[in-house]
Order: structure tokens, then C-alpha cells, then sequence
């Protein structure tokens, strides 16, 4: 793809309603909430009922969810960020596999990369990812609506983009797509590519640049202390 056409489509995430989009996209990746938050929260399907459910309708039934907990808890959100961020922290804890996530990310710069490692900078990044993009969840429109389109498989099936639009009363609606694989037995996302632009794609880009100065124990601090802040462009 042309990369002035990529630049805009970057930018294109930083636009308010558009960055909430992208927000919530990434929110719809862990929406397994730990029991504590369960009885704050709209209720979830059984782990029996999740277990039979495809990609497409877990990625439909856990948008709806995380739409109308927004809504119903805005204002206790508003009130209180650190709220709003635990309940984020939990929606990355079990259904986005970060740790898989990671490895995409680093590519060839995770060669020979430790599971210790790799699992302490999945978690910094994811942390990151939350802080960065937690508060703009406060912006989505409570009227809001996911609609998944299609479903598509590929390497025999262990791998599925579901492909949804996110419907909004202040423009067209923004494509998102999820990439899914099993993990655990459970489908998990891996990727979100908005308006077609992935952000495991942007983050390697970014982090290729980062570990050519510093080793990845360096990064993984860095990320921590809020020293790199993750960014959805593609620097030249």
C-alpha cells in the first residue's frame, strides 16, 4: 500500500471518534472479566455458552457487552479513571492473547527471546496500550453500534478475521476487523486492523526503530515507566 495513503489512514486513528473506535476495538479483546467485576459489569455468557460460540458472535456478543457497561457505568467512570482503568486492565487479562500479540510485534527482533521475557514486555506494552488508550473509551457515543459483516478463515482454519463496522452518529461507519486464533482452547484476538491498518503492523514498526538503540529489557522498562509511549503511526 502507498505509504502517504497509510500516513493518512494513521491519522485518520488520531481523530477523536475514530481513536474511540479504535479504543473499543481494542477494549473487545478481553472481555472474560475476573468474578470480582462481574457483578459491577453487564453480565456474561457461561464459560459453556462462550465455549460454543464462533468468532463472529463472540466478537458480536462481547461488543454489545462492553457498550452497554460504558454506558451504564459512565459516570462512575468519569469520576473515578482508576475504575475505568482496572476494568480495562481486566478486559486485557484473558481474551486478547498479548503474549502471541507480542511475538508478532517483535518479529525477527524476538529471536531467541525467553518466555520470561517475552511475557514481561507482552505485559508492560498491554499496559501501556491501556493507559494510552483507556480514557478515550469516555468518548464513545452511548447509541454506538457493532455490526459484524463477514468471517473469514485461513490457514485451515487456524486463523479467523471477523470482520465488523462500528456504527456512529458522527460520521461513516469505521471497518474493524479482528484477527483470531485458538489458544488454550478458547478463541483469542491477536491483532485489530482499523480502517485496515493493523496495529501489530504500526507497533513493529515503531519498536523495530526503538531496538536498534536499546535491548528489549531497556524497552520493557521504558514502557513501564511511561518513557515510550505507544503511537499509531508509522514514523519514516
Amino acid at each position: 500500500m502507498n505509504r502517504v495513503l497509510i500516513n493518512r489512514r494513521l491519522a485518520r486513528l488520531r481523530a477523536p471518534s475514530v481513536f474511540a473506535a479504535a479504543s473499543l476495538a481494542l477494549a473487545i479483546g478481553g472481555l472474560a472479566l475476573p468474578l470480582s467485576s462481574i457483578a459491577q459489569s453487564t453480565p456474561m455468557p457461561s464459560p459453556a455458552a462462550e465455549a460454543a460460540m464462533t468468532p463472529s458472535q463472540l466478537v458480536q456478543s462481547n461488543s454489545q457487552r462492553v457498550i452497554r457497561t460504558l454506558s451504564s457505568r459512565r459516570a462512575e467512570f468519569q469520576v473515578s479513571p482508576k475504575v475505568l482503568h482496572d476494568y480495562i486492565r481486566s478486559e486485557f487479562s484473558h481474551g486478547f492473547d498479548r503474549v502471541y500479540s507480542a511475538r508478532l510485534v517483535l518479529g525477527r527482533n524476538g529471536t531467541g527471546v525467553d518466555d520470561a521475557q517475552l511475557r514481561g514486555f507482552a505485559d508492560a506494552l498491554a499496559e501501556n496500550l491501556m493507559q494510552r488508550y483507556g480514557n478515550s473509551l469516555l468518548q464513545l457515543d452511548p447509541g454506538l453500534n457493532v455490526k459484524v459483516t463477514s468471517e473469514q478463515s485461513f490457514r485451515g482454519g487456524s486463523i479467523i478475521k471477523v470482520k465488523s463496522l462500528v456504527d456512529r452518529s458522527s460520521g461513516a461507519p469505521v471497518p474493524v476487523d479482528y484477527l483470531m486464533h485458538k489458544a488454550d482452547g478458547e478463541w483469542k484476538i491477536f491483532d485489530v486492523l482499523v480502517e485496515g491498518t493493523s496495529f501489530v503492523g504500526t507497533f513493529r514498526t515503531q519498536f523495530n526503530d526503538e531496538l536498534r538503540r536499546k535491548s528489549l529489557a531497556q524497552i520493557t522498562a521504558d514502557l513501564r515507566a511511561g518513557a515510550i509511549a505507544v503511537d499509531p503511526r508509522i514514523r519514516k
